[in-house]
């Protein structure tokens, strides 16, 4: 394919940004559930000994918090809610069967992209505050223990919800073929930003036919 039917999708600092935070998700991931499942607690083991995993988990889970910011400030301008949305919704059936009959006025991300958007930034939040309160030896010994035990409860609940959630959206990834290759080279095709993206492919020709 060359490369005048390509178009820029992902720039270099967000792809490096999501790969990072992939990476860490994971480790955070695996080793949270070895803590919440006793039958994986083999996972621990991803982060060396089951005390090291206990020192690095929060730590990474920073990395994570922070790395999800950084793209957060990048891309909520293109996650804002917009009328055409509601296009998207009221054809979602036609979408999940890889039916691209019709336009549906799709900007940079869709209705569902922008869902799972916001869905993400407010778990890792509470992932942040809970993780905080129950972080020893730095925080935890500033809250009282019905606090703690309460933050644990609902890190934990947090956690899974973010992992089934991560989980759903690689899986979308996987789904929609070019999407991945998009997030690893950054560029996906003309003919894959014209069936799912319409709204935004015209803008981006528009731009490109008008410097």
């Amino acid at each position: 394919m060359t490369p005048k039917n390509m178009i820029l999708r992902t720039p270099f600092a967000e792809r490096l940004c999501h790969w990072l935070m992939v990476i860490c998700f994971m480790l955070v991931a695996l080793s949270g559930l070895s803590w919440f499942f006793p039958s994986m607690s083999w996972l621990s083991h991803v982060l060396g000994t089951p005390q090291l995993a206990r020192i690095l988990h929060p730590f990474l889970g920073v990395v994570v918090f922070l790395a999800l910011m950084f793209l957060f400030v990048r891309l909520v301008k293109y996650n804002l809610p917009e009328p055409q949305d509601r296009l998207w919704f009221a054809n979602v059936k036609d979408v999940l069967k890889g039916r691209h009959i019709k336009s549906l006025q799709v900007g940079k991300y869709n209705a569902g992209q922008k869902l799972l958007f916001w869905g993400i930034m407010s778990l890792i939040t509470l992932l942040l505050i809970s993780g905080v309160l129950i972080w020893r030896p730095y925080f935890a010994p500033f809250f009282p223990i019905p606090v703690i035990r309460v933050g644990a409860l609902l890190h934990s609940l947090t956690g899974i919800c973010l992992i089934l959630l991560i989980i759903g959206h690689a899986y979308m990834g996987f789904w929609v073929k070019g999407s991945i290759g998009g997030m690893v080279t950054g560029y996906v095709s003309r003919k894959w930003a014209k069936t799912h993206h319409d709204r935004w492919f015209k803008q981006i020709d528009s731009k490109k036919d008008h410097p």
